[in-house]
């Protein structure tokens, strides 16, 4: 490719939704994704990696999915948690949309469960700030919460009671 072809291009900064509305310029029915990060939780280990919105976090590198759980026998119960970020009109950001989804993996097999189109919906509706817990123990719920407060305490404090209690 020559490199004068990339010349005057806009750099795609957003995913390009496909919807029945009418097409109204370059970037337009886009989900931001600028303020969407991804959390892993690994038994009592939770630690923010932004590969799993490419489905290329530590856990998941190396890994052949299926939708069918009974072929990935000795696999390893692990969250990814949607976490989208938001600022109060007031001023002040704080986690607005939090959301859980379940896959296992077995390493030694390379062979891991989860179901796509769970983690994309979840992955929504962290954007539509909704905070989806649904799974978690308490271990789990714990380390999550400790990362979210070690990542950014002010963000923790500002964050809405439900997302407080469903930790608590």
């Amino acid at each position: 490719m020559d490199s004068n072809e990339n010349e005057g291009k806009k750099p795609l900064r957003s995913l390009n939704v496909v919807s029945s509305k009418e097409h109204k310029g370059f970037g337009a029915g886009s989900i931001d994704l600028s303020n969407l990060s991804s959390v892993i939780i690994d038994g009592e280990e939770a630690y923010i990696d932004i590969g799993a919105l490419h489905a290329k976090s530590k856990v998941e590198r190396g890994i052949k999915f299926t939708v069918n759980q009974e072929e990935v026998p000795n696999g390893r119960k692990c969250w990814i948690v949607w976490v989208a970020v938001d600022r109060r009109p007031e001023g002040g950001s704080y986690y607005a949309g939090v959301t859980a989804c379940e896959m296992s993996v077995d390493p030694e097999a390379k062979k891991g469960w989860k179901i796509l189109a769970d983690h994309v919906n979840k992955m929504d509706y962290a954007l539509k700030r909704r905070i989806i817990l649904d799974g978690l123990n308490e271990t789990e719920k714990a380390a999550l919460k400790r990362c979210l407060q070690e990542n950014n305490a002010e963000w923790w404090d500002n964050s809405l009671e439900q997302l407080k209690q469903g930790l608590a």
